[in-house]
């Protein structure tokens, strides 16, 4: 086997895309930072080829505070590539958090390059072709406009925490909320109660995220009905499917969304060294 390390997402790219896309909703990550437009040249990219030239594993980090993301193809286990992977970046001397992948390749990896590790959260990744007929609550969705920047700062805010990514400070996520305009759902019942907003792409699909209600409007189906109405938005704009990560410890949020018609594919693990 042959590990590679490619100095340009162009490369990284032509390698790997048409491996990730194969499964392409559990590789949304992976194919957002092929597409994504932005600054990569600090970015790390790399894969482990076999005998034949096939690429058998693939990883990519971002930076810090960012953990490796991995995918083996086929979700075939590979124990060698791990090896070999973890083996030549140590060599590299890069030192990430953690890794993210799904779990059975997740803990494969964390046993070979940490001594120690924790499982800090799993997440159901999830994906919708149709939305179902579901039980609409009361009031109805608009898109988040500039009024709405003087609390979804907030909301973002408690999302992250409850959720356990990055947290940003307030400003940080009052101009990430700007950044949402014109793609952010706000399901108003008399006032705003909830919201969602579809950020990440990937080559035929559309993910949704920034789910977030306050307790005191919760348990009355309005999550449900702003993903519902933000994921039939997102196919008739063309979208082939639409996908999401839901909380696997949180059999609530799982439960709308399998309600609405997302299906779980596979779980992911967020592993801390």
């Amino acid at each position: 086997m042959t590990f590679i390390k490619h100095d340009a997402v162009e490369t990284f790219g032509a390698d790997t895309l048409e491996i990730l896309l194969e499964n392409e909703v559990q590789n949304n990550l992976l194919v957002s930072f092929i597409l994504r437009e932005a600054d990569k040249s600090s970015w790390l990219f790399a894969a482990v080829k076999d005998g034949a030239g096939s690429v058998v594993l693939t990883a990519a980090w971002t930076g810090l505070p960012y953990n490796i993301v991995l995918y083996e193809t086929g979700n075939t286990p590979n124990d060698g590539a791990i090896k070999l992977l973890a083996g030549e970046l140590k060599a590299l001397g890069v030192a990430f958090p953690g890794v993210l992948a799904e779990q059975g390749l997740a803990k494969r990896f964390a046993e070979v390059w940490a001594d120690g590790y924790r499982v800090n959260f799993s997440m159901n990744i999830m994906r919708l072709d149709a939305v179902s007929d579901h039980k609409k609550a009361p009031g109805s969705a608009r898109l988040m406009c500039e009024e709405d920047l003087f609390y979804t700062p907030y909301w973002e805010y408690i999302f992250r925490y409850d959720c356990h990514v990055e947290t940003y400070d307030i400003p940080t996520c009052a101009e990430h909320c700007k950044s949402m305009l014109g793609s952010a759902f706000i399901w108003e019942d008399g006032h705003p109660v909830s919201m969602a907003a579809s950020e990440r792409k990937t080559q035929n699909g559309a993910g949704i995220g920034f789910v977030y209600t306050p307790p005191q409007y919760r348990g009355r189906g309005y999550a449900a009905s702003n993903v519902a109405c933000l994921s039939r938005d997102l196919l008739e704009r063309g979208h082939k499917f639409c996908f999401l990560v839901a909380d696997a410890a949180n059999p609530t949020s799982c439960g709308i969304y399998r309600k609405i018609g997302y299906q779980d594919l596979c779980v992911y693990d967020d592993i801390k060294f």
